[in-house]
């Protein structure tokens, strides 16, 4: 794989990609690319009423993801990203379509759009899909407190892993996948399984441990 490889770290709300991205990238040394989910303006509002703010949240999330995409591809250095521009439109505006809480007239629009702008984008070489069961979500929501996320309601969630074990199965045919159970692969304790899991990403990816995390 060439040194400008790029790694994509996908999955729920508060299954861990920022920790996984940060550990990665000083392992690694790859360029990290973050979600801006604290600079969304919507965000707060949409917690409270989703019906009414979903649209303009999921386009500002796709703006953001889209601006970080086209940075990766120009860029020659191996690059990871938290949370992909796939997401943002196969998961949440699907979801919240499906649900009813997006209009059909609002959905129709955002998927043009985004159908659109994918043609353009490069796929990750590696999707890395980080797996967590609804009281394990729970737990790392509540352990990093952000006031908003309190409003998150778990049907919501389950909704979502349900529709990220269907997208994953899609994207085996774009990217090599590379699922983790975090409940088992824990990397705060870096347990038997991380090691583990991380010579296999070592190999996968043939790139060097530049940095003793």
């Amino acid at each position: 794989m060439a040194n400008n490889c790029f790694v994509a770290i996908s999955g729920n709300i508060g299954v861990g990609k920022t920790t996984w991205t940060k550990y990665l990238s000083r392992h690694f040394g790859c360029v990290p690319h973050f979600e801006k989910v604290i600079e969304n303006p919507y965000i707060e509002d949409f917690y409270h009423q989703m019906d009414r703010w979903g649209f303009h949240s999921q386009i500002f999330f796709l703006t953001q993801r889209l601006k970080i995409h086209l940075e990766i591809q120009q860029s020659r250095q191996a690059c990871i990203q938290d949370r992909t521009i796939y997401e943002d439109c196969e998961i949440f505006a699907r979801n919240l379509f499906d649900s009813g809480t997006m209009s059909e007239r609002d959905f129709n629009c955002y998927y043009d759009f985004y159908e659109t702008v994918i043609k353009f984008l490069r796929y990750p070489d590696v999707l890395l899909y980080l797996r967590s069961s609804i009281d394990g979500l729970i737990s790392r929501i509540k352990m990093r407190g952000r006031g908003y996320e309190a409003e998150i309601p778990i049907e919501y969630l389950k909704q979502l892993n349900q529709s990220y074990d269907r997208w994953v199965q899609r994207m085996e045919q774009y990217t090599k996948i590379v699922i983790i159970d975090t409940e088992k692969v824990d990397i705060l304790q870096q347990n038997t399984a991380f090691q583990k899991t991380l010579s296999k990403l070592g190999a996968l990816l043939k790139l060097p441990d530049v940095h003793d995390c």
